[in-house]
């Protein structure tokens, strides 16, 4: 065979052989970190080749689901209590949880400056947050509120949301005057003003990541996820 057609035949077999090498990874993603998410989610394709095929939602909602045998790869929660229930329950593989993000928590007013946090949740109409029973920034929105003295005064003036998009939507769409968001979701779509609450007043976000189904490709979107590169997006889009 001459020389010319021999390397043609094998730039071929190594043209075809690349489309195999790539793999999708199947990632069920808290809905609050769907901006920082996008990033990331180029930045690992650009790095490895592999895909992510992602799907977003409430932390309660995707446990269930995972626990109903849904298909995915890794879950990205909002806490750190489902990954742990999962590892437990035999769902996660055993030593692959770790915390990949700490959530910030702000209330946020998309019309007028938060002066006073207080007053303006107790003139407010509608407060818009998370359902504390499905989403962890729910749950910490009525942590604030109680730290605050507010609850019981603001619980029945409250639009709950399935997640925290859902929450943001209720705000954005003038359906409640205030809300409480995270931080990432206002640098996705800077508007108005929000108060940081303090830290104090609710338990940390610890967003955690647990392997579903043990694959290469699975294995190295987590390796990637505890890189320089990926915390230094993580952090610029609002988390700690």
């Amino acid at each position: 065979m001459p020389r010319p057609t021999y390397w043609l035949l094998s730039l071929i077999v190594v043209f075809l052989a690349m489309p195999a090498l790539a793999a999708e990874v199947r990632v069920a993603v808290a809905s609050n970190f769907s901006g920082v998410m996008e990033p990331l989610a180029d930045a690992f394709t650009e790095h490895t080749g592999h895909q992510l095929r992602l799907s977003y939602g409430s932390t309660g909602k995707h446990y269930a689901q995972i626990r109903q045998g849904a298909p995915f790869d890794v879950f990205l929660a909002a806490d750190e209590t489902r990954p742990q229930r999962l590892e437990a329950e035999g769902v996660g593989v055993p030593g692959t949880r770790f915390t990949y993000a700490l959530g910030v928590l702000v209330l946020w007013s998309p019309t007028g400056e938060i002066a006073d946090p207080v007053q303006s949740l107790k003139q407010v109409r509608r407060i818009a947050l998370a359902n504390p029973r499905l989403a962890p920034y729910g749950r910490a929105a009525q942590e604030a509120l109680e730290a605050m003295g507010l609850w019981d005064s603001v619980g029945t003036r409250a639009v709950r949301g399935e997640n925290i998009a859902q929450a943001y939507q209720f705000v954005a769409t003038g359906n409640a005057g205030l809300g409480f968001i995270a931080l990432s979701q206002w640098q996705t779509r800077p508007q108005g003003d929000y108060w940081l609450v303090p830290e104090t007043h609710y338990q940390p976000i610890a967003q955690q990541a647990i392997l579903l189904r043990d694959t290469s490709p699975a294995r190295a979107f987590l390796r990637f996820l505890r890189s320089d590169s990926a915390q230094t997006l993580i952090r610029e889009g609002g988390y700690r």
